[in-house]
This record gives structure tokens, sequence and C-alpha cells, in this order.
């Protein structure tokens, strides 16, 4: 019997496998996919993720072979571009995420963390003998014949359709929203063409189409910028991210409301085809551009989990609860919410269940509350062309307010 049982080998339940086992936990680590693997993702670390890498001691590979991201560019309706860099010495890496689970993976093997692939979840083992019930493990299989796996503790780190999860009445996918996201990776797509920024490391662009452009010149240097930004485009209903990485690859991802029989799901390479042609800030771009793989479509998006409370259980990732992020925080908040689930099994083990649910949930809240607040108000700005305007010009009139915001999207203090 393990100590500790984790189901799902991404990003969170790699990182908890890793903190248990340098804790000395005897740990078993479980995952259905056959490492290294491809999964659908924006791939770029953010600057407060690559911190918290750090903290770790594994960002190392993933600096070494990351692309460096030096900022963001969000661009809206009606031609409005806001461009920041991240404050001065901070910065986020673009890196496929088959490379960067990989090396988590690794890191906590090499911590002593025991790891099988190609095994499925089939739920967990439910002890219904005492006055609640309590998990004792999880039922796995190889395909074959199910088998028990116990542990004292067991963490559902299975993802958006956590077998677990689901499995127990604790996740649902909500009626709303229902989006999905549509993504692939492009060659010989060009890179934006940027002015490189002043000091303060700031700029604002303006479209000469956007009203807020006539009249009103940017300063600057107009020279090209040697800089790396994660992008991300919305559009009405839907937004579109881009991402350099390490390749020359160029990552798309469409986010869009969807549900099943969209005739759009059929065919996703027509759909990001057209997405591309059709967007004025990307059609150039993307005009030579080549698929160098099937796209991949995943949805819906969203997780909702009711307050759970099984001892024996904790719940990480996106089996925790998911809203798709803008701001490329879906990494940090698994490399974080692993770190902070594997607190919550160590004093499970040393001294109980009772507090342990209520102090990890405090821990999120604390952790993340703003950046999901952040969030739903970024969404809900960028789909107004008024509201995007009002931004662009607070920023032009007060550059600290765009600072604060590029600071607040990458984890990082500002300057």
């Amino acid at each position: 019997m393990f100590d500790v049982l984790i189901v799902g080998a991404g990003p969170a339940g790699a990182v908890a496998a890793l903190v248990l086992a340098r804790a000395g936990a005897r740990v078993q680590l479980v995952d259905r996919a056959t490492f290294p693997r491809d999964k659908l993702c924006g791939d770029t670390v953010n600057p407060g993720t690559l911190a918290r890498l750090k903290s770790l001691g594994v960002a190392d590979d993933v600096e070494a072979r990351g692309l460096r991201v030096d900022g963001m560019l969000v661009t809206g309706a009606r031609g409005v571009a806001i461009e920041g860099s991240y404050p001065e010495g901070a910065s986020g890496r673009a890196i496929i995420r088959r490379d960067l689970d990989w090396l988590l993976l690794q890191r906590a093997i090499a911590a002593g963390c025991q790891f099988e692939e190609g095994v499925s979840s089939r739920g967990a083992i439910l002890d219904n003998s005492g006055h609640l019930p309590v998990v004792r493990g999880a039922l796995v299989s190889r395909g074959g014949p199910a088998r028990d796996l116990r542990a004292g503790v067991t963490i559902a780190a299975d993802g958006r359709r956590s077998t677990i999860a689901f499995g127990l009445g604790l996740a649902r996918h909500p009626d709303h929203p229902r989006r999905w996201a549509i993504g692939a990776y492009y060659e010989n797509a060009l890179p934006s063409a940027r002015c490189e920024p002043f000091d303060p490391p700031l700029i604002l662009s303006l479209s000469k189409d956007s009203p807020l452009a006539q009249d009103r010149p940017v300063e600057g240097r107009a020279q090209y910028s040697r800089k790396t930004f994660g992008e991300m485009h919305v559009r009405r209903g839907r937004y579109i991210g881009v991402a350099p990485v390490p390749g020359g690859l160029t990552n798309v991802c469409v986010v869009k409301p969807s549900g099943r029989g969209d005739a759009e799901l059929a065919d996703p390479a027509r759909m990001l085809a057209r997405e591309l042609e059709q967007d004025p800030v990307l059609r150039d771009r993307f005009a030579g551009a080549r698929l160098v793989g099937p796209p991949v479509v995943l949805g819906p998006l969203a997780v909702d989990v009711r307050s759970h409370a099984i001892d024996g259980l904790l719940l990480a990732g996106d089996a925790a609860g998911f809203i798709d992020p803008m701001t490329g925080d879906g990494l940090r908040f698994a490399t974080r919410g692993g770190e902070l689930v594997a607190s919550a099994a160590l004093r499970a083990l040393e001294h109980g269940w009772s507090g342990v649910h209520t102090r990890l949930a405090a821990g999120r809240r604390r952790e993340f509350g703003s950046k999901w607040r952040f969030n739903r108000v970024l969404r809900a700005l960028v789909a107004s062309p008024r509201a995007v305007d009002a931004a662009t010009m607070a920023a032009h009139v007060a550059p600290a307010v765009l600072r604060a915001v590029i600071a607040t999207a990458g984890d990082c203090a500002v300057a």
C-alpha cells in the first residue's frame, strides 16, 4: 500500500508527486497515456509559473528548451491593439506541452516517485463501512480486468473528464459557458510586426483604422523588436491564441462557443483555416503557413466542482475545476495547485483528515481568487469594443495602468 496514489501525470500530478517524493512519501503515479505525449495547450509558461518552477528547482530545463516570452499582445475589435512588456527582469517561456510534461514527470521519477503509464482509472475505491465514506485508492486497468491500487491518500489529477471526480458526482460540465478549443501547429507563419518598446517597457499600439488613432500618433522608435510576445486576439464570440514555440512552429488555438453536432468541429482544419484567412491581423502572417499535423479538438472546457470533503481524496489540476483562462494561467493553476495539494496530502498523512479540505480550499482562494476574478473581468472587457477602446485610452493617458495589467496577467510583481 502506498502513502499517496496520484491519478494523472500532467503538471498538477507531476508537481504533487515531486513534492511528496522529496518529503519522503511513498508515491505511485499512474496515467492512461504513454509519455511523452501530445496535449492541447497554449504552450506558454508565464513569469509567475516560471518562478514557481524555479522555487522547485525544475526550471533549468524549461528555460533551456523554451522560447523566451517578454510580454503580451492583445488585439480587439476595430483594430485596437494593446501590447506591453513584462516588468524588467521578468519573462516567461513558450514550450510545447509534450516537452514540459515530460520534463516535470522525469523530475518526479528522479525524486523517487513510482510511475506506471498506459494505466486508466476506472474510479475510486470507496469504503462505506464507517459513519462517512472514505476513499481508499482507485480501480485501474491496462485494458483488461481492473485491479486495486490502495493508498492512504488518493489525488485525482486526471483532467477535465476525471473518472474519479465525475464518478463520485463531484464534477460536472455546466450548461454555460460551453466553449471548445481547437488547436494546431503551423510552420512558416510570419512573426508579428511590432515597434520596439520605449522605457519604461511599454508600448501602446493603435491601428490607423481605430477611432482612437486619429491625430494621436504613437511615439517611440519605429524599428522592429527582437522580443517575443504571447498573443491573444479577441473577436466577437471567440478568441484566438497565437504563440511561437521552439522549432520554428507557431501554436494557434481558437476558443469558441460550441456543442455537440457543431458542423465546424467536424472539420477543424478547415475551421482554423477560415478563422486565419478572415482575420485582418492574422491573414497575411499565415498566408503561407502550413499545418504540421491534424488539429486537436477539446471541449466542453468548463468544469464545475462542488465543495467536496471526502476523506482520503484530494482533487488537483483541471479535475478540481476549470474555466479557460485568457492569460496563460492554466499552467500556473496546475503547478501551484499541485504544490498545495501535496502539502494537504502530507498534513493528512501526519495528522489525519480533520480540517484538511477546509485549509486546502482556503489556500486555493488565497492563491487563485484574484486571478479568477481578473480573468473574468478581462474576458468581459475584451468582449466589448467600447470597453476595449476605453481601456486603450486609459492606458495611453496613464501607462502605469497597462503596466499593472500586464504584470498581473503574467503573475509578476510590478516594478
